[in-house]
């Protein structure tokens, strides 16, 4: 097994930091670049090069010709001694002059070789004709040589043009073009891990939070990241994101210590009416049915207790999708449902542009248990139970409202009617777990709103929440 380990920690590739890539990217990229360019820029200039003393070359050879067919020249002409024909000797030039029969009467410096097509060129009666010899080998150089005739036989002036100095300095060149190309590649690596360490510095500022994150499971973690670029932006979103997950984390703390404090009493109850049930034979009739009552009850409470704390824990982590949907709509279903199981009247009233982006489910789940939280309240009552939807207050904007006669809300506790298991004084003796309210802000602040309350002239509670306020 330890060998099979070892083996496999070979063969597990090693990881290439993201500075490592750009810094070798870039010099990729730079050492394409500069080779292309060197490349393109040597074959332009070798070109130009060779054109020019091609060029060169040929307009000697056609100042010759045209010298020796407007006028009758003579070998001694040409000769290196007899001045005035320096015209013919520029820069890398060669000159040597042949005789009637094919002769050398003036040797060249270096002296050219002289073939039969040389020869034919000396003895030649036209005037101005012309053969060339391309990379002829003279010693340790290279040639280009043309013959012309002088006509009538007279002889002929060969011309050599030396392309060995010019091809020593496109090799020159090309060194030189391959040294600067491989400084490109070099500085431009140097330059590319420069540039990489500084760009990826935040990222693995970044990556050292999320590795503490995943090794400590501590959310509060500060991430020092700054700059408006996208690094900026996700070193921001970051923080962000490890704030909400801390936040969440703690509200589920909350949530869990509050429904175990909550759990306690019913739990407690239960138990002491099942150690009772052991002696249920011993009770008297009328004891054994309000035993049953109550086990009846606290089950029942303890059900709508954990079925709100079923819901409240949905509406943090709900995933169903935001879409357009009219809360008119929804508050219509939701009083018909509520007045056939409470059998109370319910009115509903809607103006305006009830419309708005958000997640049906849990609307319909905040609407009921304030219709539902009116019903509990106000049970002897007469009036019906109203429910006003009424939008936009502003743009984007529904408010919904469910108003009843019942006993109102003292001026303390409407501040904290939405604490999660706060029930006030005169409430406590009713049954509830003090979330469904809880539920409304939540479901309240997910749609960008927020929850209210208020007492309602003439007795009674006006309780509602706004969305699509963010």
């Amino acid at each position: 097994m330890g060998r099979l380990r070892r083996m496999l920690a070979r063969r597990r590739p090693k990881l290439v930091s993201l500075r490592t890539t750009f810094a070798i990217s870039f010099a990729a990229v730079t050492a394409a670049v500069a080779i292309l360019v060197g490349i393109v820029s040597y074959g332009s200039a070798a070109r130009l090069v060779r054109v020019d003393q091609q060029s060169v070359f040929s307009q000697v050879v056609q100042d010759v010709r045209d010298e020796v067919r407007q006028h009758r020249m003579e070998p001694e002409d040409f000769s290196s001694s007899r001045p005035g024909h320096d015209l013919v000797r520029p820069a890398r030039t060669d000159v040597q002059v042949l005789g009637a029969q094919g002769e050398i009467v003036d040797h060249g410096d270096p002296s050219l070789p002289v073939t039969s097509h040389d020869r034919s060129m000396a003895l030649a009666r036209t005037a101005g004709k012309a053969v060339e010899h391309k990379d002829v080998q003279v010693g340790d150089d290279l040639y280009r040589i043309a013959t012309v005739s002088l006509g009538d036989g007279r002889g002929a002036v060969q011309v050599a043009q030396e392309f060995s100095d010019t091809e020593d300095l496109l090799r020159t060149l090309q060194q030189r073009t391959l040294i600067l190309m491989a400084a490109v590649v070099v500085g431009a690596g140097l330059f590319g891990w420069w540039l990489a360490r500084r760009i990826t510095r935040r990222l693995v500022v970044l990556t050292s939070a999320a590795e503490d994150v995943a090794r400590t499971r501590r959310l509060g973690i500060e991430v020092p990241v700054a700059g408006l670029d996208e690094v900026g932006r996700l070193g921001r979103a970051f923080d962000r994101m490890l704030g909400r997950l801390a936040q969440s984390e703690e509200d589920q703390r909350r949530l869990v210590q509050d429904a175990g404090h909550e759990l306690r009493t019913p739990l407690t109850s239960l138990r002491t009416n099942i150690s009772l049930l052991r002696r249920i034979d011993e009770l008297p009739p009328d004891t054994r049915d309000d035993l049953v009552a109550d086990l009846t009850q606290e089950a029942r409470e303890l059900t709508d207790l954990v079925n709100e704390l079923v819901d409240l824990a949905a509406g943090q982590s709900d995933t169903e999708p935001p879409q357009r949907v009219d809360l008119a709509d929804i508050a219509e279903e939701v009083v018909g449902l509520a007045s056939r199981r409470t059998g109370r009247q319910i009115v509903l009233r809607a103006s305006g542009d009830t419309t708005t982006d958000g997640r049906p489910g849990m609307l319909q789940r905040a609407m009921s248990n304030l219709v539902e939280n009116a019903a509990k309240f106000d049970r002897a009552g007469q009036a019906p139970i109203e429910v006003h939807i009424m939008g936009p207050a502003r743009p984007g904007t529904v408010r919904v409202e469910v108003l009843d006669r019942g006993p109102g809300i003292a001026e303390g506790d409407l501040i904290r009617i939405f604490d999660r298991f706060y029930r006030a004084a005169d409430a406590r003796s009713l049954p509830g777990s003090g979330l469904g309210l809880s539920i409304v802000r939540e479901v309240a602040m997910a749609h960008g709103g927020a929850p209210f309350a208020y007492r309602r002239e003439g007795g009674g509670a006006v309780i509602g929440f706004t969305v699509g306020g963010g």
